[in-house]
């Protein structure tokens, strides 16, 4: 049976004394990035993991991060997926709880997480009943990426990448707009709506006018067949990739050549956006390195050291085949 490898192990490939090993990996302060990079990286090759329970006897650490969210959509998984790798890269243990939908019960399970002693931090990506860290319990933080109905809030709601795909468009040719917006209690769906509608304003061009809706195909493709038959050149921006992909069924359906004569831009880059017909421009959002963030926020707090620096680019706009240059009315 192979040897499993201990913390002497890893000081002795990292060059390091047995007692810094500890020390990273129970965070404690005044270990150099350098020197904690080392360790990890030895603990990695050597596939280590620290004895939690003899950590938790011996620091009162327990090695253990919760998250706790409402599993009640698939949003939160590239983000959970983030943040667990990001903790375990720092030598902690991540369970997911899910919390209940009713209020009451919401703040009785997480009192019972908090109140548990088995975790040293708990990450929230909703509002948490409660922060209160107070008492020597768990570090217990809410980065309110999503609110409680698990409709985006956070970092996802920036809608700058709108401006410059109306930028880019212009700046092709096209001087007539629409937006295809998603339902109107969404927080992101009427960012995208006053980025749309400042941007068309700024620049001096033609709005067709914002349609309501919800998130469906069906929502894009009725709100083009409602266009008139002399309406293109048009470009639409759409509020996601599923209304994006109802708006060009409807314009192909029409006669009307993609992206020639309409050009159509969505958001959230479906794994079947580079594949339709035209590919369809859209905006890459980054959640797993914003589960990360989140989740080294959440282990900066734990030890009481730095907070890490917020990261940038995590929207990007994917150009493709649906927003080509548009070619003058005949």
């Amino acid at each position: 049976m192979e040897k499993r490898p201990t913390s002497h192990d890893v000081a002795h490939l990292a060059g390091v004394s047995q007692s810094t090993v500890s020390f990273v990996f129970t965070g404690r302060a005044g270990i150099s990035e350098a020197t904690r990079e080392r360790v990890l990286r030895a603990a990695s090759e050597l596939n280590y993991r620290p004895n939690l329970a003899a950590r938790s006897m011996r620091t009162q650490r327990t090695g253990r991060l919760a998250v706790v969210v409402p599993i009640t959509t698939m949003n939160p998984l590239t983000l959970l997926s983030g943040a667990i790798a990001a903790a375990r890269d720092e030598g902690y243990v991540v369970e997911v709880v899910s919390l209940p939908d009713d209020a009451a019960e919401r703040v009785e399970r997480l009192g019972e997480v908090v109140d548990s002693g088995q975790y040293e931090g708990v990450l929230g990506f909703t509002p948490l009943p409660f922060t209160d860290t107070t008492g020597g319990g768990p570090i217990v933080l809410s980065v309110g990426e999503f609110d409680d109905a698990m409709h985006m809030t956070g970092e996802f709601t920036d809608s700058r990448p709108i401006a410059e795909m109306i930028e880019r468009l212009a700046a092709q040719g096209h001087r007539r707009f629409l937006h295809l917006a998603g339902a109107e209690d969404f927080p992101s769906a009427r960012a995208r709506r006053d980025a749309y509608l400042a941007t068309i304003d700024r620049l001096g061009l033609e709005s067709l006018g914002v349609t309501d809706g919800d998130w469906s195909g069906k929502a894009g493709e009725d709100a083009i067949d409602a266009l008139p038959d002399d309406t293109p050149p048009l470009a639409v921006i759409a509020a996601n990739d599923v209304i994006a992909t109802g708006a060009i069924r409807a314009a192909t359906r029409r006669g009307w050549r993609l992206p020639q004569e309409v050009a159509v831009t969505g958001w959230d880059d479906h794994h079947q956006s580079a594949f339709l017909v035209p590919s369809l421009t859209s905006v890459v959002q980054d959640r797993e390195r914003l589960g990360a963030y989140s989740m080294q926020r959440l282990i900066a707090a734990v030890r009481g050291s730095e907070p890490p620096q917020k990261p940038d680019g995590l929207l990007t706009i994917v150009w493709r085949e649906s927003t080509e240059s548009p070619q003058p009315p005949m």
